[in-house]
């Protein structure tokens, strides 16, 4: 195996859009993966842009350009549809926040519309009497994230070393795996999500359960990703919750969410809760009660403590580069991601502030071990 410039930890879609942004960037790279598909492999591939915060606003508005710029190169297998999401209001409280979302969304140069009724049953037949109306935000979309993943280590050809061992022990400069090798590199990103805080021995995050189900193949029924606009503020209150987001995708499978538990590790589905995510699903949805549920699963966030993911330099340990802590967003902000670590890497100048990712903003008090 070549020597090489940067050790990238996690095969999932954040390692591997650092590894192929650092390959771009005529690095050698060598990308640990241990296979295990974590959040990739079980979330849901939405490329949306959120506002719960300005950080996040403006991470996954800037990741969404680069999204845009990249996505004519991807082959058919990434399954990337540009179907913009419907933000659905069910009172007029509801439609106070679609105002504001647009107004925030504005000042990101991220274009939107508010929607009657009228217009929402006009797009979508299906969906729910009773609406107040809704927010059209059409340069969403949905991607495939495991072809996507793969595509970014296959497109970068010889320049990354793809190999499928885990990482477990890390000093400043050195990666000792599994299978006993010890590899050397002058960086070393951690991007592998909840795997992340027993390497490093330290508290970064917590664990953030959610369940999906997906129906059988039905063609077209839904042309938009449908989200209500509780979304939000369902997502950050207390440790359990569920709210409505749903998906066409292009084998014409519908695919709903989602539901939300703390601190939960357990990989078994929740079958309560699970039927109070459907059940909600199904008030904006009435048809989904005639339509087949073929799989349901279940799989694990990782959370940081104050809901920003942890982008830049660890703050004890020279050398080491942390990209972790995207929670449920991590498809959408990978490559911005991606394009913050090879900039810091390479102390090139960066056009985003990047001050809200530092990890050193929540460096852990105490240790795992």
């Amino acid at each position: 195996m070549k020597h090489a410039d940067v050790i990238v930890i996690g095969g999932g879609i954040i390692g591997a859009a650092c590894a192929w942004r650092l390959a771009q960037c005529g690095k050698r790279i060598t990308l640990i993966d241990d296979r295990r598909g974590g959040a990739t492999a079980a979330g849901m591939g939405h490329l949306v842009c959120m506002d719960d915060d300005p950080a996040e606003l403006r991470l996954s508005a800037r990741s969404l350009a680069l999204w845009r710029e990249l996505l004519p190169q991807l082959p058919e297998a990434c399954a990337w549809r540009n179907c913009g999401t419907l933000w659905l209001a069910g009172s007029e409280e509801e439609m106070e926040i679609a105002h504001v979302k647009q107004q925030r969304m504005a000042a990101a140069a991220v274009g939107s519309e508010k929607l009657t009724a009228a217009q929402i049953a006009a797009r979508e037949p299906l969906v729910c009497q009773g609406l107040a109306g809704g927010l059209w935000v059409p340069g969403d979309g949905i991607v495939y994230a495991p072809a996507a993943a793969r595509w970014f280590i296959e497109s970068a050809g010889e320049a990354i070393s793809h190999l499928y061992d885990s990482a477990e022990r890390l000093s400043h400069s050195a990666v000792t795996l599994r299978s006993g090798r010890t590899l050397r590199a002058e960086s070393i990103v951690v991007a592998c999500g909840l795997g992340a805080n027993d390497l490093l021995g330290e508290h970064w995050l917590r664990p953030k359960k959610g369940q999906l189900a997906i129906t059988d193949r039905y063609g077209p029924r839904i042309s938009h990703q449908l989200v209500e606009l509780g979304y939000g503020a369902s997502a950050h209150a207390g440790e359990t919750s569920v709210a409505f987001n749903l998906q066409p995708r292009p084998t014409g499978q519908l695919l709903i969410g989602s539901s939300r538990e703390f601190d939960n590790a357990d990989p078994a589905l929740d079958l309560p809760l699970l039927g109070k995510m459907l059940a909600r699903a199904r008030r904006f949805l009435p048809s989904l009660a005639e339509l087949n549920i073929i799989r349901c699963w279940s799989g694990h966030r990782a959370a940081s403590q104050d809901g920003n993911p942890l982008i830049g330099p660890h703050p004890q340990r020279p050398g080491v580069w942390l990209a972790i802590g995207h929670e449920g967003l991590g498809v959408t902000t990978a490559l911005a991601t991606a394009e913050i670590i090879a900039a810091q890497i390479r102390g090139a100048p960066l056009s985003i502030d990047t001050a809200p990712w530092q990890p050193g903003r929540l460096y852990p008090s105490e240790a795992i071990a």
